[in-house]
């Protein structure tokens, strides 16, 4: 009988993974992954997620994307107010600091991964497989890596994840850095679906690759992720939790 893991992995992008047309003002491409103990998830982020929709909009069926938070499309056009804004994101904010998940974020630096590679390999790719590997680490140190873990992506389209299925299964079965099996499952969720896990891998993803490209900014979000960041012991989170390549 398949023994499953403590955990559970949710998965999103920030960013284009193209190579051929390459956004000046955001050239990278990042994978967050936020790893949830799934008593947790159940028990905290779930309803703290629900309260917060329930404040700021009545009722709890709406999916938050950074994005359209960001530009106040659709139902967040309430936020076109600095005073509203401000509000909203201080909710929000508080929600991430206090929730219980580890944060793990591969960022690809695409003008410089195409400027030192002539086959410079899959943006999207390269960034699960150092997600992956980072993730398995973190489960060995919780006693949890010959468990199945389940990974959650969002769908993006048949093509793309039926080709980030064989890539997904190919590190697991040993194109990876420890040259073994990472006992890890792939489970494909809509767009439209509820899930606070997409939504906080979601929100997480732009503030870390603007930390990357303008470290010099201020990046109120940033500033809460990097308390959830994966750690070596000295609490050094570079190379761990956040892998940048190149």
């Amino acid at each position: 009988m398949v023994e499953f893991s403590d955990h559970i992995i949710y998965v999103d992008e920030s960013g284009d993974h193209g190579l051929t047309s390459i956004d000046p003002g955001y050239p990278v491409f990042v994978l967050a992954f936020c790893i949830f103990k799934k008593q947790d998830y159940a028990q905290y982020v779930t309803p703290a997620l629900q309260l917060f929709k329930f404040k700021h909009f009545g009722h709890d069926m709406v999916v938050l994307h950074e994005r359209e938070i960001r530009k106040d499309k659709g139902v967040f056009r309430f936020l076109n107010t600095k005073a509203r804004k401000d509000a909203f994101f201080e909710d929000l904010n508080a929600i991430v600091r206090d929730a219980p998940f580890t944060l793990i974020a591969s960022v690809i630096r695409k003008d410089a991964l195409n400027h030192q590679y002539d086959h410079p390999g899959n943006p999207y790719h390269l960034a699960m497989a150092f997600g992956l590997e980072r993730a398995y680490k973190f489960l060995q140190g919780k006693g949890q890596a010959e468990k199945r873990t389940h990974v959650v992506f969002e769908k993006r389209g048949s093509r793309e994840d039926n080709d980030l299925e064989l890539e997904f299964r190919r590190v697991c079965d040993g194109a990876n850095r420890f040259g073994h099996h990472l006992p890890f499952d792939i489970v494909f969720a809509s767009k439209k679906i509820n899930s606070g896990g997409l939504q906080f891998a979601d929100l997480v993803a732009r503030p870390v690759g603007l930390s990357v490209l303008r470290p010099g900014q201020e990046n109120r979000a940033f500033n809460v992720l990097k308390e959830k960041f994966y750690c070596d012991r000295q609490g050094n989170w570079d190379g761990w939790g956040l892998k940048c390549f190149p």
